[in-house]
């Protein structure tokens, strides 16, 4: 199916999650002077307008980054990442002012250096010619490193792992049209693990139903693979009427920091980002190293 646009969603409170924890492990790789390596499955557009007609008919974001970028006192570890946001709108970013919100791709070149690579993969073919003329307007000194291809990222992690790099973050971001979709990223990253075993994997997941978190969660308990944890931001309580009440990241091989950094920054951005009472986060060990 090719009907999911991100540009419905941009700046919601699950991009608030995901884009974090993204910056976080970027910002890990990036501490050592060795290039790494960055593979994003389900790039989208590269970067939104959120005045335009897709994201003003949600409007999502108003709910989301716009209320992050305005709550005083933020944690010394989400502040990076709120950066990015507001270089991005000089104009301003309360909710009348901001107009622009990066998607995964445009996060990470934000980020990279002359010597890392970017591999994007979008199959819709709009989204894909779109982040190809975004990643064209990508800072000079890094668009010859990224790459962009309108395939299915799930089908390319065999033939674009290992990378040269030995390091590197594989971000997997499905819209879960299909239920399948829960059972494919998990199937995705044994692959990929099988091939970089070493490499960083960050898988975004929904929370519409929990049975179904359920799975996933015990699927990655069987699934053979180490050193796994779960982050999970929810500005409702579970439900069982139709709509998403949160999202989490299960992330293989988390950097050594990141759930001290998380553990930091998730109680400020539930209590600025819950929506009733109920609103909830948790990080688990799924497996141990």
């Amino acid at each position: 199916m090719l009907s999911y646009r991100h540009a419905f969603h941009a700046g919601n409170h699950a991009d608030v999650l995901k884009h974090l924890t993204q910056v976080l492990i970027l910002q890990s790789l990036l501490r050592k002077d060795k290039s790494f390596f960055y593979l994003d499955t389900h790039a989208g557009a590269g970067l939104y307008d959120l005045r335009s007609e897709s994201a003003a008919k949600t409007a999502e974001y108003a709910d989301g980054i716009a209320k992050v970028l305005v709550k005083p006192s933020p944690p010394e570890v989400v502040k990076n990442y709120l950066s990015l946001i507001r270089d991005m709108n000089p104009q301003g970013y309360g909710s009348a002012e901001l107009r622009h919100y990066p998607g995964s791709p445009w996060v990470a070149q934000c980020l990279l250096r002359k010597q890392d690579r970017s591999e994007l993969f979008e199959l819709h073919p709009s989204d894909s010619r779109i982040l190809r003329n975004n990643m064209l307007e990508a800072r000079r000194d890094v668009r010859r490193r990224i790459n962009v291809h309108q395939e299915n990222g799930f089908h390319q992690l065999r033939a674009a792992l290992p990378p040269v790099e030995k390091r590197g973050l594989i971000l997997i971001d499905p819209p879960y049209e299909v239920k399948s979709d829960y059972e494919t990223v998990v199937q995705a990253v044994q692959n990929g693990y099988k091939r970089f075993a070493t490499g960083i994997y960050a898988v975004w997941y929904p929370v519409v139903q929990r049975k179904r978190i359920d799975v996933l969660e015990q699927q990655f308990k069987e699934s053979g693979i180490k050193n796994v944890v779960l982050i999970e931001m929810n500005v409702r309580p579970d439900s069982e009427e139709f709509g998403m009440t949160g999202s989490g990241m299960v992330v293989v091989n988390p950097p050594w920091q990141l759930v001290d950094d998380l553990k930091s920054a998730l109680p400020w951005i539930v209590d600025c980002l819950g929506l009733e009472k109920g609103a909830n986060w948790r990080i688990t060990s799924l497996v141990p190293e």
